[in-house]
C-alpha cells in the first residue's frame, strides 16, 4: 500500500493511501487533513488506481500551490514512491510498502525566542538530583511503567528520528498532564533554539515560543531541570506573549542529558489547577528526558557508523584508483633494468612514481612526494601526475620546462603550504648518460661498481612552493653495474626504538644489495627497515625506484 508521508515543520504526519481519491487541505472533514496556513481549505486531490500501487495528485486550485519533486504541478500528474509532494509550505514523500518511512527533511525550523527576563516562583533541580529514584507517590500511577516501557522500546527501534519524538511526547503526556509539549533543540549554525517537536492533545495551535534566557542557560550550562510552580503571579509573562500563557498555572523543563552532554529540552505545561507541577512530576520529566536523549545519541552513533562507512567505501575506491594510477610494469630498456615499489602509509598517500618513453627512445622516470597525507596529498599527487603524463606525448618535451609548468600550475590552483618534492630523470640507453632534476628532494644515492656512492643533490626548490623558476638541469653518467637509488623521505624517516633509519644505514644496506636484480634491490632495503623499525607501525609513505646499469 502507499503511504504519504512528511511534516509542516512541526508534525510528522502518516497518511495510509486506498484506492480511490483523497482531498487534501485544511478543513477537518478533507480526507487528508493538514492544518497547516499554508495549505488552502481544499488544497489538492490525491488519485490511487484499484491497484493501489499508482498514484496521480492534482491541484484543486490552491493558493500557494502544489509541487511534485519541486515543480510546480498545472495538470493531473503522476507521483512515484520516492516523490516530493508539497502542499504549500508543507513537505511528503509517497512511500510504498517496501520503502522505509522516511519523512522528507523540513528545512523549515520554528524559532524559539529568548527573552531576558528571569521566572519568578520556580525551582532548579540539579539533573543528577532530578534523575534519583521515583518517590513511591509517583510510581503509584498505572501508566508510568508501561509507558517507561514502551519508550524503552524506542531505543532498539528503526524509526525515524521525527516520528520518535512525537510518540515520545505522546507517552510522556500518558503520564503528565499538560496542555503543551515540546521538545527543543539547538541549532549548530546560529546556536538559536527551536522546536523539532510538539504536542497538544486538545488540537490547539502551539504558537509562538518565548523562553526566559534564564532557564534555557540553566538547563544547558548547568545540567538542571526547572519547575514553575505558578507564573501567573508575574505579568511579564502576558506582557511577552511568553510560553507561560496567560492563564498557565504551572510549567517544567527537562534537559535531555547523556553522557555528560545536554542534547535538548524537554518542555511541558498546563492551565489546570488540578495538575499544579511538583518536585515529583519534575523528577518523572527529567527521567523520560533521560530516555529520550539516549535515544538521540544513538541515532547519533548510527549516523557517525554511516558516515564512516561512506567514508571508508570511499578511501578504498581511491585508493583502488590511486594503485591503478601507477605503472606496475617496469618498461624494457636496452642495457637497463627498473624496479619500483610504493607502500601507503594510510589507505592512499602523496608519494608518487612514473616511468614514460619517449619519442626518441629516451626514458624517463620520476619520483615525487607531496606535502601532507591522506585524500588531500592524493588528490595533489593525481594531479602532477597527470599533468606530466600530459606533457610526456608532446614532441617539445623538454624537462626544465616541463618542471616549470607543473609547478606553476600547482601553485596557481593549490593552497599556500601545499608543494612537493620531485626527482626526475631522461635516461638516454645508447649513451648511459642521464638529465635530471632535483626539485628539493632527498638526494637520490648512485652506487658505483667500485662501490663508492654519490649523491644527486638539490638543483632547486620544491614545486608548487613558489611563482618563480629556481631549477637547473643536471647531468651525470651510468657505467656497468652502477645502480641508482631514488626514495622518498619515507625511507630514511622511517623510526625505531634507535631513532630514524637515516641516510647511513640506506646508503649501507643499498650497497650490500646492488649486486642483486632492481626488484631485489628494493625487498632487501625494505626487509632492513622492517627489522630496523621492530614491528613500528609506518608513519609515512615509502617509495623506492631502482636503475641498474647491466
Amino acid at each position: 500500500m502507499l503511504s504519504l508521508i512528511g511534516t509542516d515543520g512541526e508534525h510528522y504526519y502518516t497518511f495510509r493511501l486506498k484506492p480511490g481519491r483523497h482531498v487534501v487541505g485544511r478543513k477537518t472533514e478533507c480526507d487528508i487533513s493538514i492544518p497547516n496556513n499554508t495549505v488552502s481549505r481544499k488544497h489538492a486531490e490525491l488519485e490511487i488506481d484499484p491497484s493501489g500501487e499508482k498514484a496521480f495528485v492534482s491541484d484543486l486550485g490552491s493558493h500557494n500551490g502544489t509541487t511534485v519533486n519541486n515543480l510546480r504541478v498545472t495538470a493531473r500528474t503522476e507521483v512515484k514512491p520516492g516523490d516530493q509532494v508539497g502542499f504549500g509550505s508543507t513537505e511528503f514523500r509517497i512511500s510504498s510498502g517496501d520503502q522505509p518511512a522516511t519523512p522528507p527533511q523540513s528545512t523549515r525550523k520554528h524559532q524559539t525566542q529568548l527573552a531576558d527576563f528571569d521566572p519568578e516562583q520556580s525551582v532548579f533541580l540539579d539533573i543528577n538530583e532530578a534523575l534519583k529514584p521515583l518517590p513511591q507517590k509517583a510510581t503509584d500511577n498505572p501508566e508510568l511503567f508501561p509507558s517507561l516501557s514502551e519508550i524503552a522500546r524506542m531505543l532498539v527501534l528503526s524509526e525515524p528520528r521525527e516520528q520518535m519524538l512525537e510518540r515520545s511526547l505522546e507517552l510522556v503526556n500518558r503520564v503528565i498532564p499538560a496542555d503543551r509539549l515540546a521538545i527543543l533543540f539547538t541549532s549548530e549554525e546560529d546556536d538559536e533554539i527551536y522546536t523539532a517537536a510538539t504536542l497538544l492533545p486538545g488540537g490547539k495551535e502551539m504558537g509562538k515560543f518565548t523562553l526566559s534566557r534564564t532557564i534555557i542557560d540553566q538547563i544547558l550550562e548547568e545540567k538542571s531541570a526547572i519547575l514553575v510552580g505558578d507564573p501567573t503571579v508575574d505579568p511579564r509573562y502576558a506582557e511577552q506573549q511568553s510560553i507561560i500563557m496567560a492563564d498557565l498555572k504551572s510549567a517544567m523543563a527537562a534537559p535531555l542529558f547523556d553522557e555528560g552532554r545536554v542534547l535538548g529540552v524537554l518542555y511541558c505545561d498546563t492551565t489546570n489547577p488540578l495538575h499544579r507541577y511538583n518536585n515529583d512530576y519534575l523528577r518523572l520529566l527529567a527521567t523520560f528526558g533521560n530516555i529520550i536523549a539516549s535515544r538521540l545519541l544513538n541515532y547519533e552513533l548510527i549516523e557517525e557508523r554511516e558516515e564512516k562507512q561512506i567514508m571508508d567505501a570511499e578511501i578504498k575506491r581511491a585508493a583502488s584508483i590511486q594503485r591503478r594510477l601507477l605503472k606496475m610494469d617496469s618498461p624494457d630498456i636496452d642495457g637497463f633494468s627498473l624496479h619500483a615499489t610504493l607502500e601507503s602509509s594510510r589507505s592512499v598517500g602523496g608519494d608518487l612514481y612514473d616511468f614514460a618513453p619517449l619519442s626518441d627512445n629516451r626514458l624517463l622516470f620520476l619520483v615525487a612526494d607531496v606535502s601532507g597525507k591522506g585524500m588531500g596529498a592524493a588528490l595533489l599527487m593525481a594531479n602532477i601526475l597527470a599533468s606530466f603524463r600530459i606533457l610526456y606525448d608532446q614532441d617539445s618535451f623538454g624537462l626544465l620546462k616541463s618542471v616549470e609548468k607543473v609547478s606553476m600550475q600547482m601553485f596557481n590552483y593549490s593552497d599556500p603550504g601545499d608543494f612537493a618534492t620531485l626527482f626526475v630523470g631522461i635516461l638516454d640507453p645508447a649513451t648511459g648518460g642521464m638529465t635530471y632534476i632535483n626539485a628539493g628532494h632527498n638526494p637520490p644515492m648512485l652506487a658505483r661498481a667500485d662501490g663508492s656512492v654519490e649523491l644527486l643533490d638539490a638543483s632547486g626548490t620544491m614545486i608548487g612552493a613558489f611563482n618563480f623558476n629556481t631549477w637547473s638541469e643536471e647531468t651525470t653518467t651510468f657505467a656497468p653495474g652502477d645502480v641508482l637509488f631514488v626514495f622518498s623521505d619515507g625511507v630514511t624517516e622511517a623510526e625505531g626504538p634507535d631513532g630514524q633509519y637515516g641516510e647511513e644505514r640506506t646508503q649501507e644496506s643499498l650497497l650490500r644489495a646492488r649486486g642483486g636484480a632492481p626488484a631485489e634491490i628494493t625487498t632487501a632495503i625494505r626487509r632492513d627497515i622492517e627489522a630496523f623499525i621492530q614491528g613500528a607501525s609506518q608513519s609515512d609513505d615509502v617509495t623506492m625506484l631502482v636503475v641498474k646499469k647491466e
